[in-house]
């Protein structure tokens, strides 16, 4: 199988595994136990489990394969820009709560 350009694997609807595994070079299974131990900076895995049996889903982030491919980001830089993420959004909703109180402020002494 022939390996996906950048272009193709940001255009499909959804990654799987052997997928993921032909864009980097490695083993399905190597993917598989990589994102069940958080320990490959693609994706993540989410084990369902339900009273007959358990099954795992992969979700795989294209923008994160295409970078990891390329030798640009690795585990500690992903978790470095989630956090920064979690930042700005906590950020930006302290100051969307402030600008509502002072909106609500304004309207009062208006009104």
């Amino acid at each position: 199988m022939g390996k996906y350009t950048d272009d193709e694997i940001r255009a499909m609807p959804k990654i799987t595994a052997k997928i993921a595994a032909d864009y980097l070079g490695i083993s399905p299974m190597m993917v598989t136990l990589g994102m069940r131990n958080n320990v490959l900076p693609i994706g993540f895995a989410i084990k369902k489990e339900d009273r007959y049996n358990e099954s795992w889903s992969y979700n795989i982030i294209p923008e994160r394969l295409i970078a990891y491919n390329h030798g640009k980001i690795n585990e500690v830089q992903v978790q470095n820009i989630e956090k920064s993420l979690n930042t700005i959004i906590s950020q930006f909703e302290e100051m969307k709560r402030d600008l509502v109180f002072l909106l609500k402020e304004n309207e009062e002494l208006e009104g």
